[in-house]
């Protein structure tokens, strides 16, 4: 067993890292020779890689165009192993690498979009789970609706940004009307994702509910959370917020916690 985890090692260190091919390897074959095969098996690797890619990062390849999408790829590839048998989980370092991507510097909104994407694919693979059962919480007692601890859905994610990266998400989607022009100059934006009838839904936040959601996504307490949202956007409506969120699928449970 070591012999054969050895034998496998040493392949895929040929494939992957392009390292000499182990002595092991039968090279008694008359039809192709070991390099030509190791060269195979590493197209079939990466273009595989590359094929996620393009599934996770469909709206970065619209935006950049195919051909400068697979040089961004190709590099990614070269820098970002694939360390899991479930490609599922690969591309999650996209947001991090395009901000450092010389040839990409111009598009100064990329690396935020790209995380809007991967908060996409993480919502459309995030396990199942209930949605707050409102009868349950109705049976609260209004004196402790302070201490409420609202659990967020697994597919929630919040993805904040200096660019308008909900617009462009949603105008490169299959059902926009094809209006491609956005004014980047026209303000922040705060992508909420979550999933709805294995739906995944991108909308956008007010500051005043981003702030308040990112406070219960931290495990901050209804009361506590409210107080310190209207401290800094005293137009802040808590009613309405929840209302929003609770139709978007935002909220999996609840549990009480103690009195400050």
């Amino acid at each position: 067993m070591i012999l054969l985890n050895n034998d496998l090692s040493d392949l895929a260190q040929a494939i992957v890292h392009g390292k000499a091919p182990s002595s092991q390897i039968d090279t008694s074959n008359q039809n192709y020779s070991v390099a030509i095969g190791i060269e195979v098996y590493r197209n079939n690797y990466r273009g595989n890689l590359h094929d996620t890619l393009v599934g996770v990062y469909p709206v970065i390849e619209q935006l950049v165009g195919k051909d400068f999408f697979r040089l961004l790829t190709r590099r990614f590839i070269g820098q970002n192993l694939s360390r899991s048998g479930n490609l599922d989980h690969y591309g999650a370092e996209m947001a991090d690498f395009v901000a450092a991507f010389e040839p990409a510097q111009e598009l100064a909104y990329l690396p935020d979009v790209a995380a809007l994407e991967w908060a996409c694919h993480c919502a459309y693979f995030a396990d199942d789970a209930a949605s707050l059962d409102i009868d349950k919480l109705a049976q609260i007692p209004p004196e402790q609706y302070p201490n409420l601890i609202l659990h967020i859905h697994p597919a929630c994610h919040l993805v904040r940004s200096r660019y308008p990266i909900t617009a462009i998400w949603h105008a490169h989607q299959l059902s926009a009307s094809g209006d491609f022009h956005i004014d980047l100059d026209s303000g922040s934006s705060n992508a909420l994702v979550s999933r709805k009838n294995d739906v995944v839904l991108v909308d956008k936040l007010t500051e005043a509910d981003a702030a308040w959601l990112q406070s219960i996504q931290a495990g901050t307490q209804l009361g506590e959370a409210t107080a310190s949202t209207l401290e800094h956007y005293p137009d802040f409506n808590l009613q309405a917020a929840l209302l929003k969120l609770v139709a978007q699928n935002v909220f999996e449970n609840f549990t009480l916690g103690e009195t400050p």
